[in-house]
């Protein structure tokens, strides 16, 4: 069994980066597996050169450990061009030239706008233009992103499921997010291309991390199929939140591990306050 912890490099870790980390370490622990360190580091806008090294210190702190050297997604950008590039052939994709003002207003003059579990879906605006509209668009410097056509990539891939080890085994369901970007205007990926692209490349056989992530799921089994990636399991994880019930987050200045160690705490304080490790299912697959 081969898992991963993959951290943004935009901050120092928090308990719930400590919680995900545990969870991917000791279930490869209990599976005599082993447990990789990914940078998920393609928002070059938020990502801090200092915050490789800090993470590492943290984890190292709370005793955390991981096997071979740490991938860095930034390093990975031909891989990601590659995948798109088969995705474009074989129609599954479109250039999107909406902003997001465009499709702001758009969503505002519908009567009956898509939803998704994280709110309003993209509309479709730019689905239905011709080829040679698209062609002479990017032909005229035109900035755009690429799209999934999630229509289209369901009826390529027919009826699918995912397990999860928290959750069992769940339909997919290919509109749940709509047609997300799988490649930004300023970087040629997203989040969702990347991670399943690093996941296959990898070797990945179980994918931890937390509750948030239950409805990307959907969205990547779609591109496992279309990119003829190797399905693996999952274990989407309890959040940890605040006082107030918020889940806890870098961008709202999460008390940090580095604080809690600056204030004497040490590592076995920490790890006592998470909880403890779900033990659910049964796990496949080798290292």
């Amino acid at each position: 069994m081969l898992t991963r912890f993959a951290p943004s490099p935009t901050g120092r870790l928090h308990l719930g980066h400590a919680y995900a980390a545990l969870v991917a370490r000791e279930l490869a622990d209990r599976n005599h597996g082993a447990c990789l360190l990914r940078f998920e580091d393609i928002d070059h806008t938020r990502v801090r050169p200092e915050f490789y090294a800090l993470i590492e210190e943290d984890l190292q702190w709370l005793g955390l450990t991981w096997e071979g050297a740490a991938l860095r997604q930034s390093d990975r950008l031909e891989n990601y061009t590659r995948a798109l590039d088969r995705l474009r052939d074989r129609e599954m994709i479109y250039p999107c030239f909406c902003n997001r003002r465009t499709i702001e207003d758009e969503i505002a003059r519908m009567t009956n706008a898509p939803h998704g579990p994280e709110g309003p879906l993209y509309p479709g605006t730019c689905r239905g233009l011709s080829d040679d509209e698209r062609a002479a668009r990017i032909a005229q410097g035109q900035p755009h992103a690429w799209r999934l056509d999630s229509t289209r990539a369901a009826q390529s891939c027919g009826e699918l499921t995912f397990h999860d080890l928290r959750c069992g085994t769940r339909p997919v369901m290919p509109g749940e997010l709509g047609d997300v970007v799988l490649a930004r205007r300023d970087i040629a990926t997203s989040y969702h291309l990347a991670v399943v692209v690093d996941d296959a490349e990898q070797g990945i056989t179980l994918v931890t991390r937390g509750e948030d992530l239950l409805p990307s799921t959907h969205v990547h089994r779609l591109l496992q199929i279309l990119l003829e990636y190797p399905e693996p399991q999952y274990l989407h994880h309890e959040l940890i939140r605040d006082e107030t019930g918020k889940r806890l987050a870098t961008r709202d200045h999460a008390l940090t591990l580095a604080t809690l160690r600056e204030s004497g705490m040490s590592a076995e304080a920490v790890l006592d306050r998470l909880p403890s490790v779900p033990c659910h299912g049964k796990l496949t697959g080798g290292t």
